[in-house]
């Protein structure tokens, strides 16, 4: 018996806004500049910091769509003036006194480079422009760029990664994927379900999911795979007895379902899965298995025999 649920685990930022992530960018773009005037030395550039951060606590308080428009354009003028600096500094590097320095130096600002460029072109197109951008066009975090956009229930909105998890009926997860986007649940039964069969060599004789998974074709699909009895936690226009041989087993299938919201909440709760509190993608990958591989430890030795 498996069962499967997906949720969120969130990267370390703060609220995300167009006008925080052009502060963000003013921030790192002046801490550079100053470095690379200790390894130069008389370099010809201008402090903007203090004033990106007023324009950006301009634009929260703004009331009046054209003030904030209006400073909108003053912060993208400021960041373009810092990001000409530090291009104008890149050049001059080759007179620093330490190589290894000046190499590092250039190395996070081409990291940084890129991703203030998009910050730029996603405001001007979604602020002066008025365009709707796509949630995977969207940049939320200088310091964590591949943090997703996850929309939950229409209006949970969280800055982070979807989870697709597989548990089993003592509570062990068995597996877990960090997806790329927000993929629908119902694109995801068949492949978490197709993982499963893979590791384990077998397909599961019973198998429960949330009402989000549900569709005639993942119902269908699982069946040819193997699985006897297949419930979803909403029916979504399936009949009972389509998925499992009675209503007595779609009752104890569902309410054996209900038993990985249990699991999450504690993977979250005890373990830290809530949010990552390391950096980068590879950690943040890194962290996730460990919250998990903590969980299951801990399970195996409270259902391990006295």
């Amino acid at each position: 018996m498996v069962r499967l649920d997906s949720t969120v685990a969130a990267a370390l930022i703060h609220e995300p806004s167009d006008s925080s992530l052009f502060w963000d960018g003013v921030r790192v773009l002046a801490r550079l500049l100053k470095a690379a005037d200790a390894l130069v030395g008389d370099l010809a550039w201008r402090d903007h910091p203090r004033a990106a951060k007023k324009r950006a606590r301009a634009i929260e308080y703004a009331r009046d769509r054209g003030k904030r428009v209006s400073h909108y354009r003053e912060l993208i003028k400021l960041t373009r003036a810092t990001l000409a600096y530090a291009d104008q500094t890149a050049t001059q590097l080759w007179r620093a006194a330490e190589p290894m320095a000046a190499a590092l130096w250039q190395a996070e600002f081409r990291h940084y480079r890129p991703l203030i460029e998009r910050i730029i072109a996603q405001t001007e197109r979604r602020v002066l422009h008025g365009e709707a951008l796509a949630a995977n066009e969207k940049i939320v975090s200088l310091f964590e760029p591949h943090a997703d956009i996850i929309v939950k229930r229409g209006r949970d909105i969280q800055n982070g990664h979807k989870l697709s998890l597989t548990a089993g009926r003592s509570g062990l997860i068995l597996d877990l994927v960090i997806e790329a986007g927000n993929p629908v649940n119902s694109e995801r039964f068949l492949p978490m379900l197709e993982r499963h069969i893979a590791f384990y060599g077998e397909a599961p004789r019973q198998t429960a999911a949330d009402g989000g998974f549900a569709s005639r074709g993942n119902l269908a699909q699982a069946k040819t795979l193997g699985v006897r009895d297949v419930a979803f936690h909403k029916k979504a226009g399936l009949w009972v007895m389509d998925m499992v041989k009675s209503n007595w087993v779609y009752r104890k299938l569902r309410n054996f379902r209900a038993g990985i919201e249990s699991d999450i909440s504690c993977l979250k709760r005890a373990y830290g899965l809530g949010r990552c509190l390391w950096r980068g993608l590879d950690h943040f990958a890194a962290y996730v298995w460990s919250s998990v591989a903590a969980y299951n430890l801990a399970l195996f030795t409270r259902l391990r025999p006295a």
